[in-house]
C-alpha cells in the first residue's frame, strides 16, 4: 500500500520573511574619539580641527562608522558633528555609538524600506535562524511594523513556527 507523501509546509500559504536577506554587507569599523584627546582628557578644538584638515578620509570609503568615545572624557557635542561632516562624504553609515548600534541602524534602515502592503492579510513566518547575526532590535522593529497588516505572524521555520500574533476574526 503506498501512501503519498504530502508537503504541507508548502500547502500551508506561509510567507518566510529571512532578516538575513536585509544584512548589509559593507564594513563596519570604529572611529573613537579618543584618539584625538589630550592626555586621554580634552579636546583642544585647535588641534582637533587641525587633524581634521589633515586627516586620509578617504580611507573610510564606502564603510559603515560607529563613533564613539571610550575614554571617560567630556566631549562636546559639535565635536561629533564637526567629525562627521568629514565622514559623510566616504562612508555609507554613521552613527553616534557601538558597533551595535551601528548594526541596528542598518538593519533598521534595511526595514525602513519594506513596504508592508506585499504583506497584507499574508500569513508571514520571520525567520530565525541565519548565518549573520541579526541583532535583536530588528526582529521587534518588523514585527512592530508587520503587525497592522499581517494575518499573522509567527517566529521560526515553516515546518516549526512559534505563534506570535493573530489578526481576531470580525
Amino acid at each position: 500500500m503506498e501512501t503519498e507523501i504530502v508537503n504541507r509546509v508548502a500547502k500551508s500559504g506561509l510567507i518566510t520573511l529571512d532578516l538575513e536577506d536585509y544584512y548589509h554587507p559593507g564594513e563596519r569599523v570604529i572611529y573613537d574619539l579618543k584618539d584625538n584627546l589630550f592626555m586621554g582628557l580634552i579636546l583642544k578644538e585647535k588641534d582637533y580641527r587641525e587633524f581634521l584638515k589633515t586627516h586620509d578620509w578617504t580611507q573610510y570609503e564606502g564603510k559603515n562608522v560607529a563613533v564613539t568615545c571610550t575614554e571617560d572624557a567630556i566631549v562636546p557635542t559639535w565635536a561629533y558633528m564637526l567629525l562627521t561632516l568629514h565622514l559623510q562624504p566616504y562612508a555609507s553609515t554613521i552613527v553616534f555609538g557601538s558597533l551595535q548600534d551601528l548594526e541596528e541602524k542598518l538593519y533598521f534602515d534595511a526595514i525602513a524600506g519594506i513596504n508592508p502592503d506585499d504583506y497584507r492579510d499574508l500569513r508571514v513566518v520571520v525567520k530565525g535562524c541565519s548565518k549573520v547575526a541579526v541583532p535583536t532590535a530588528a526582529y521587534l522593529e518588523i514585527t512592530r511594523k508587520l503587525k497592522p497588516v499581517v494575518q499573522a505572524l509567527m517566529f521560526g521555520e515553516p515546518c516549526s513556527t512559534v505563534p506570535l500574533y493573530k489578526r481576531p476574526k470580525h
